[in-house]
């Protein structure tokens, strides 16, 4: 995994060295020209909002989460092929990363007293971003603090693990929910693939748990207690990712949930909303999975975003522009191939 994250990073430095000389850098599949156009304001958006102490804060009618959308913000920068003292966004990632480390507490939760009304989703996402660039980081001592912190991180995930496998929206619900637990069974993948230890039987339950959660035609309800809850496109779709980050690929579990999301995530919509968590996962499901759903849906969706693309350079879903700007970059920029955890 080392070696491929190496190479990832070799070829987005070349790139970079091809432009300063003035060549053209040969662009992935699905890439076009208007996207990367796209994508580099997109970036730009993000690298002009982040605040002096490092902190991206969403915008919208849900709240700021700064832990959540500094996390997510920094995905989409390593995903350009940034670190913390490599890239074009170098500085950013880095006042990135020293927010984020700041914020974690002894206990392990990495949250903001005040400004986090749901840390359990900022706590996953953080711990993915973390992780992710625990493989780049060049620096000893930065690489121990960011482990230490994740692996307080992750025996925090372990001990609000709730009866059923699940998460919630805080540490100390005793209860849970889909979309926050989706989000840590990520956050556990991704620390496990660094080299972070992750009990098993803590990814066995939740895994568990996705499978009690699936209904009858294959979508993926809210809770696993709600027995007769509707099925979900959005879940269902970050159901599927992890899944295939278990290497599940032809789980029939998987299968199902993926016929049950192809009729109704569509390029340009999402059936019962939440369009971009959904296409967030899809997206990712679809690139590391099926190359021929792949290569039809993508165009699409890309276009698509494009379009909808604001005059600043931001995307707004109507939860914030940070959160729908930092998802949007996640998803145009899967061809390069850069996150392992995204990864084909």
């Amino acid at each position: 995994m080392t070696r491929v994250l190496s190479l990832s990073i070799l070829a987005v430095l070349t790139s970079a060295a091809s432009i300063a000389r003035g060549a053209t850098p040969r662009l992935p599949d699905g890439i076009t020209p208007q996207a990367r156009v796209s994508i580099d304001r997109g970036l730009a958006y993000l690298a002009r909002t982040q605040a002096r102490d490092g902190s991206w804060g969403n915008r919208g009618r849900y709240g700021a989460y700064p832990v959540a959308m500094t996390s997510l913000a920094g995905l989409a920068m390593l995903m350009d092929g940034n670190t913390t003292t490599q890239g074009r966004y170098a500085p950013q990632v880095d006042r990135a990363t020293n927010y984020l480390l700041r914020s974690a507490t002894p206990k392990g939760l990495i949250f903001r007293p005040g400004q986090d009304s749901r840390p359990m989703y900022g706590h996953g996402f953080s711990v993915l971003f973390l992780s992710q660039l625990y493989g780049m980081t060049e620096d000893a001592a930065r690489a121990k603090e960011i482990h230490d912190v994740l692996t307080r991180a992750v025996e925090l995930i372990a001990r609000s693990q709730s009866m059923e496998g699940g998460w919630y929206y805080t540490s100390d619900a005793r209860t849970d929910e889909g979309s926050v637990t989706i989000t840590q069974v990520q956050a556990l993948r991704s620390c496990r693939n660094v080299g972070v230890a992750v009990p098993k039987a803590v990814i066995d339950s939740a895994m568990n748990y996705l499978t009690r959660s699936q209904n009858v035609d294959g979508g993926i309800r809210y809770a696993v207690r709600q027995v007769r809850g509707q099925s979900r496109p959005a879940i269902t779709a970050a159901a599927i990712c992890c899944w295939y980050n278990a290497g599940q690929y032809t789980s029939p579990l998987a299968k199902k949930a993926l016929s049950f999301c192809k009729p109704r995530i569509k390029p340009a919509s999402t059936e019962g909303g939440h369009d971009f968590y959904a296409h967030f996962y899809y997206a990712q499901a679809l690139f590391v999975s099926d190359a021929s759903i792949w290569d039809e849906y993508f165009p699409k969706r890309r276009d698509f975003m494009m379009a909808i693309q604001r005059d600043d350079g931001s995307w707004n879903d109507g939860v914030g522009d940070i959160y729908a700007t930092s998802v949007a970059l996640m998803i145009l920029q899967l061809p390069y191939n850069q996150l392992p955890i995204m990864q084909q």
